[in-house]
């Protein structure tokens, strides 16, 4: 592969490696911090129904407004370039990622996490189609967009590295309200992780810009041949099928994440090795030490998702069969999710480190899948609409509200409780969207032998 890149080639490589690093950073970061935000922004008890209420909404509504902008933002790459649309949507969430820092109240962070996953998503179909089209001999292509997803696992654990700094230098790091901001813990660890941020963006912000514009694409727009981009498309005899199908899947491979991987920091605090660690400690020293234990699984899981996404990168090479390939993870998958968090979770943490490590494998695997998969099914003038809607329709908006499924059904009045129901509840939706992707895999279209143009 390094003999066949030019230079600017493995700049484009790199760039786009970047971006998606950044994308999960910023998505991973809120499990990380939305313990601690809640308690000092609404006073809210863990476990309780306002808690609760907020966990899903933060969760929630920015990944909502993330697709329906995001399936917007498919469209406009169709229609006005990938390059020009990757430049603003990295823009949008730099800004909201460092302003978010800075949240004085409740709903100015859900404002704010509302931008950061509109630049997320966008960035996310734009980059796709841009890397499938600047390297479109087949082998190539998958080996491009498999290790550069790749580098969205580096993300997840750069946010837990990041946690884990703020955590031991918060308190000797510049005090915010020096900026005039009124917040009532000026030095509080979730803000500096929060603002954290923004340091990946700078070299996309510097660089993409002068990177070359799909090939494909701009010969199509200069020649006129470039058909017009249209959802209704999308719905067609010849794509309804791969449409409804890819956008089930998508939803189900993020319900897997959002509805369970993603709240394991609200259930640390209930495990018994977690307890005797902060039995003696003052409340803020106490969460603190949950924080870690939180940030040290987190980081596990993360290494989890990076060695899927590079056993992915590996087999998408050499297996023809798509369904076959995403299976290799769907059914190891669907015996884990139960046992990791129906029972791990709730009773042993030095077992529940190799317990996330694998359903962190087998579920972020298949995020590097869609970013094969999708690019092949749909036409030049319909694939940035087409992963939008998949990526968006499916993951963002259906399959993130899993975690506001998980948010609601684990509202207990006891809050010692708490974080064992929260486990509980992950284990049966983090079974029931991999029973439900398993089966919807049967239907899933096979590319044709040429990828659509």
């Amino acid at each position: 592969m390094a003999q066949r890149l030019t230079r600017t080639q493995w700049l484009i490589c790199a760039i786009a490696a970047i971006g998606f690093a950044f994308d999960i950073y910023e998505i991973l970061m809120l499990p990380l911090i939305v313990r601690p935000a809640l308690q000092e922004l609404t006073g809210a008890v863990p476990g309780s129904p306002e808690f609760q209420m907020w966990v899903g909404r933060l969760f929630y509504i920015p990944a909502f407004a993330g697709g329906i902008f995001g399936l917007l933002g498919g469209y406009l790459t169709d229609l006005f370039g990938r390059r020009r649309v990757l430049t603003y949507s990295i823009l949008i969430y730099a800004i909201a990622a460092f302003l978010s820092g800075f949240s004085t109240s409740i709903e100015m962070l859900l404002i704010l996490r509302c931008f950061v996953f509109v630049g997320v998503c966008v960035e996310f179909v734009a980059a796709v189609a841009w890397l499938a089209e600047l390297f479109p001999e087949p082998r190539l292509r998958e080996k491009v967009l498999g290790y550069t997803q790749a580098f969205s696992s580096l993300g997840g654990l750069l946010v837990a590295y990041a946690n884990g700094l703020a955590i031991t230098y918060a308190a000797s790091l510049p005090s915010l309200d020096t900026l005039g901001f009124d917040v009532q813990n000026p030095q509080a660890v979730w803000r500096y992780t929060l603002m954290s941020g923004v340091l990946p963006a700078i070299p996309l912000i510097l660089i993409r810009p002068f990177l070359p514009e799909s090939p494909i694409w701009q010969q199509k727009k200069d020649a006129g041949t470039l058909k017009r981009p249209s959802v209704a498309a999308l719905f067609a005899p010849a794509l309804r099928r791969t449409t409804i199908v890819t956008t089930i899947m998508f939803a189900m491979s993020y319900g897997a994440a959002f509805g369970a991987i993603q709240q394991l920091p609200q259930m640390i605090p209930g495990l018994q090795e977690v307890r005797e660690m902060t039995q003696d400690q003052q409340p803020p020293a106490a969460r603190a030490i949950e924080q870690r234990v939180a940030s040290d699984v987190v980081k596990v899981q993360e290494y989890g998702g990076l060695a899927g996404r590079i056993l992915l990168a590996v087999l998408a090479i050499y297996i023809v069969s798509r369904r076959a390939l995403i299976r290799i993870f769907q059914i190891p998958g669907l015996i884990l999710m139960p046992i990791v968090f129906g029972y791990l979770a709730t009773s042993n943490l030095q077992w529940l480190y190799v317990g996330v490590f694998f359903a962190g494998l087998c579920t972020v695997a298949q995020f590097s899948f869609w970013g094969n998969y999708l690019p092949r099914v749909y036409p030049v003038h319909l694939r940035g609409t087409g992963e939008g809607f998949a990526a968006n329709i499916g993951g963002r908006m259906i399959g993130t509200s899993f975690a506001w499924l998980t948010a609601t059904l684990a509202v207990t009045p006891d809050r010692a409780y708490a974080p064992t129901k929260v486990a509980l509840v992950a284990a049966a939706v983090g079974f029931s969207v991999y029973l439900v992707g398993f089966i919807a895999s049967f239907w899933l279209p096979e590319p044709g032998a040429e990828d659509a143009v």
